[in-house]
C-alpha cells in the first residue's frame, strides 16, 4: 500500500495535492509545538522547494528535522518535490538535494500546485513503484 509523506507549508499547496493522490499519508507538523511525526515503514517524501532560487533554504526545516531522526530516514525511498519555475536552476532543488542525500529516487517534479495531468503521472508512477519494493 503506497505511503505518503509530505510537507505542506501554511497554504497548503502540498496538501491539497496530496490529497487528490487518493494515498495513505501523513504530513510533517508545520510547527515546533506540533506532536514530532515518528514513521516506521517505507515512505515516498513529497516536499516543496523553499528559498526563492536559492540552493541554502531549499529544503523545509521541519523535514530537515524529520529526516534528522535516523529511523524516518531510513524507511525513506524516494522524494517528489514541487517548486517554481521562477526559481531557474533551483527548480524543485529540495528534492534533487534530499534524493543526493538519502541516496533515493527524485522521482518526479511538479510546479506549484501541480495539474490534473501531475496527479495522474504521480498517481499511477507510485503505483507501479509500490508493487516492485
Amino acid at each position: 500500500m503506497v505511503y505518503v509523506v509530505y510537507f505542506s507549508s501554511a497554504t497548503d499547496n502540498t496538501k491539497r495535492f496530496v490529497d487528490k493522490l487518493g494515498f495513505e499519508n501523513s504530513r510533517i507538523p508545520l510547527r515546533a509545538r506540533d506532536e514530532f511525526l515518528h514513521v516506521n515503514k517505507p515512505y515516498v517524501l513529497i516536499v516543496p522547494t523553499y528559498g526563492g532560487g536559492n540552493r541554502k533554504g531549499a529544503v523545509p526545516k521541519q523535514v530537515i528535522k524529520f529526516l534528522n531522526d535516523e529511523t524516518n530516514r531510513e524507511h525513506c525511498v524516494g522524494v517528489i518535490s514541487s517548486g517554481n519555475t521562477n526559481f531557474g536552476e533551483a527548480y524543485c532543488i529540495a528534492g534533487d538535494i534530499i534524493s543526493a542525500k538519502l541516496k533515493v529516487p527524485h522521482m518526479y517534479k511538479f510546479e506549484l500546485l501541480g495539474t490534473s495531468d501531475d496527479v495522474i503521472k504521480v498517481r499511477e508512477g507510485l503505483e507501479k513503484f509500490w508493487q516492485r519494493i
